[in-house]
């Protein structure tokens, strides 16, 4: 296909169908309105997966001055899980509650086992160079999504199967690599989008030292199927970011740019009809 696919799936009757189209095409296609005799289902509430970065045996990166990443990320997480539910009604999930180590791809899983509709890993970023700063937002690479596929389509516990298993069983391995790519193409571009929200907030508060999302091939970023981010909200390696970072005020307008940010995503996606 020229342009980007646009996947969509139905079920009737138990039999799963499945419709691959172009953007484009899809856009100049008339609305299908299914009708239905049955009650229609409760909308489900949005829900986001919060990983507060690094932890327990795992600091991240230290300031001069001894203030540790895994420390100021975790008290920005739970400022914008409050934020989000009290001000905006999402329901929001914490990777980690307390100064605890988890695994890069456990917090993956743990986004899937909640069936999140985002994923946002909170970071502050290091240098050698202390006058680096401002904050960055990375959605995952090309190179990134395909070292996600032969992960999960190599070991069991995070097989295809374990994706799909309520769209379609099949041992059909070229099926099962086709749609996974198909989806991971997708959820890339809706995690740009995503991050692109996540800016415009953040320029307001907070310079960026990058002015737009880039990529790149985290471990945190690797779900085929759930929009995610990464977030450095600044470099607690320069002396006037690393005081800033251990101020409530800035975790506050941080944690507020963040939840705007999120909040503006899903009206975006509720409008384009992309959410369910």
């Amino acid at each position: 296909m020229k342009g980007k696919p646009v996947i969509t799936r139905s079920t009737e009757n138990g039999v799963l169908k499945v419709s691959i189209t172009e953007q484009n095409a899809a856009q100049n296609l008339p609305q299908v309105i299914p009708v239905t005799t049955t009650t229609p289902r409760a909308e489900k509430p949005l829900l986001v997966m919060i990983d507060p970065g690094h932890g327990g045996k795992d600091p991240g990166a230290i300031g001069n001055e001894g203030t540790y990443e895994k420390h100021v990320v975790l008290h920005i997480a739970r400022r914008l899980q409050t934020l989000l539910d009290k001000q905006h009604g999402i329901h929001a999930v914490l990777t980690r509650q307390d100064d605890v180590f988890i695994p890069l791809y456990h917090r993956v899983s743990l986004a899937h086992q909640h069936q999140a509709d985002l994923f946002i890993s909170i970071h502050a970023d290091g240098f050698t160079n202390d006058q680096v700063s401002g904050a960055s937002v990375f959605a995952l690479s090309e190179h990134g999504a395909g070292s996600a596929m032969a992960r999960y389509l190599s070991q069991s516990e995070n097989s295809a199967d374990v994706l799909y298993d309520n769209d379609f069983k099949t041992d059909d391995q070229y099926l099962k690599e086709t749609l996974f790519d198909l989806d991971q193409h997708e959820t890339i571009h809706r995690s740009m989008n995503f991050g692109t929200h996540l800016a415009a907030n953040i320029v307001k508060v907070h310079h960026m030292h990058s002015p737009h999302p880039e990529q790149a091939g985290f471990a945190v970023l690797k779900s085929p199927r759930i929009p995610s981010v990464l977030v450095e909200t600044s470099f607690i390696t320069n002396k006037q970011e690393e005081k800033l970072l251990g101020e409530p005020v800035f975790q506050e307008k941080m944690a507020r740019a963040l939840a705007d940010g999120i909040n503006s995503y899903f009206i975006n996606e509720k409008k384009n009809n992309l959410l369910t």
